[in-house]
């Protein structure tokens, strides 16, 4: 028998999974000539992406969709995905998402290729009245219409809003107050999308993702208001010179990765303190880390070295981080051309993690300068509970790496229950 034909023996439910694997629609209905076994199956498909990268001739793409959304005969549909790289008339989509709602379709993306489309596509009002049993809503590259009715979304627990252009701020916040149960949201701010201060005021949210992207203007006045009492994962990446209001504590964070350029960081920090995981990356400021924040759960710390003041920031985080059990090290970002050397103050007493917990460190891009040196020894000198220590260097002068392994042995003698990797 031949490994088709074994294939082809496998029960409907099997064979429907490997089908939504595909990577489009139109790759699924192409397996309708494999045999008189396939030949009905992609009716049934339950995850269909269209691709108008598939259908190059414009036109020939809306009539595939519309087409097999009216054959199609799966009982429900858990993902609708739409890839678009040209402009389509509203009632194009509005014809699509009927079709959709004569399914129950839990997940809708609609993700636009922006630099390939003449002019962004404007979503139909129809998405906030009648699209009532999304579960999931992801929305790329699309400018929302305005919309003074009230919106209506009772089943959404995830939603993602990616380079989206709204009518203005106020809408921005209404669409939100609208989920009540949302549990999920994706934010990229992006140039030009009518929001200075986005507001996410949701008491259901569990993980929240804010991004700034890069093509942003820089502007000391954009900023994130947050009102998220649930949240357990929290991850903010800001460089363009914001800020971030936390209207109250956020007790149940478990994982957080924080990345920003702000002024005064504090209240992000100060908010999160329940936090187990750790990422870490700040801009130069005095005003860096609330004073007196025991981090008591913490227990996997990721620091990044890009920052003239990482060090005192690393200082504050052992002594108030007494279970941690994992440090990393690591030099995420580029440099600047004109960067500041740290200066490493040693501590006039030993954190207690290092006493009592700490167990392994590793340092990522390690170029052995002087204050790299006096912190791995003040670690190797004080980590009672040190069992490995993982150093990888940037340097291709084999010469150095191996000036920096023969320092790094002597520093470890000091702590022979410690084993020293060295890349």
């Amino acid at each position: 028998m031949s490994l088709m034909d074994r294939i082809s023996d496998l029960p409907d439910t099997l064979l429907l999974r490997v089908l939504s694997l595909l990577p489009s629609a139109k790759d699924v209905v192409a397996t309708m000539v494999l045999s008189k076994r396939w030949e009905f199956l992609w009716l049934s498909v339950p995850r269909l992406v269209f691709d108008d990268q598939d259908i190059v001739e414009f036109g020939k793409f809306s009539r595939f969709v519309d087409r097999y959304l009216i054959v199609n005969d799966a009982p429900e549909i858990e993902t609708l995905h739409f890839k678009l790289s040209r402009r389509y008339a509203a009632q194009d989509i509005i014809v699509w998402m009927r079709a959709a709602n004569n399914f129950t379709v839990d997940e809708m993306i609609i993700e636009i290729d922006s630099s390939s489309c003449a002019s962004p596509v404007i979503l139909p009002k129809f998405l906030y009245t009648e699209c009532t049993m999304l579960v999931t809503l992801k929305l790329n590259s699309v400018i929302l219409a305005d919309f003074s009715s009230p919106m209506f979304f009772p089943s959404l627990k995830t939603l993602s809003l990616l380079s989206v252009r709204y009518p203005d701020e106020e809408f921005a916040s209404s669409l939100l107050s609208y989920c009540h149960v949302l549990e999920s949201l994706e934010v990229e701010k992006c140039r030009d999308d009518n929001v200075t201060l986005f507001t996410v005021r949701v008491p259901s949210l569990k993980r929240l993702v804010l991004h700034t992207s890069e093509n942003r203007d820089r502007d000391d006045s954009d900023g994130f208001v947050i009102n998220a009492p649930c949240l357990e994962y929290f991850n903010i990446i800001d460089h363009k010179g914001g800020f971030c209001v936390i209207e109250n504590d956020m007790p149940n964070v478990v994982e957080a990765y924080v990345d920003v350029t702000h002024s005064h960081p504090r209240m992000i920090l100060g908010s999160i303190t329940s936090v187990k995981r750790l990422y870490l990356c700040l801009s130069t400021s005095k005003d860096l880390y609330p004073d007196d924040t025991l981090v008591h759960r913490l227990v996997h710390l990721t620091l990044c070295t890009c920052d003239t003041e990482w060090l005192n920031l690393l200082v504050s985080m052992l002594r108030d981080s007494p279970s941690l059990r994992a440090l990393k090290l690591e030099q995420y970002h580029g440099l600047p051309a004109h960067h500041l050397r740290a200066y490493w103050n040693e501590p006039s007493s030993v954190p207690v993690c290092l006493l009592s917990s700490l167990e392994t460190l590793e340092w990522v891009n390690y170029e052995g300068t002087e204050e790299e040196k006096e912190v791995v020894g003040f670690m190797f000198r004080n980590g009672s509970c040190l069992k490995k220590v993982t150093i990888s260097s940037k340097s291709n002068d084999c010469n150095k790496k191996l000036e920096m392994i023969k320092e790094l042995t002597w520093s470890i003698r000091c702590s022979p229950t410690c084993q020293l990797a060295f890349d």
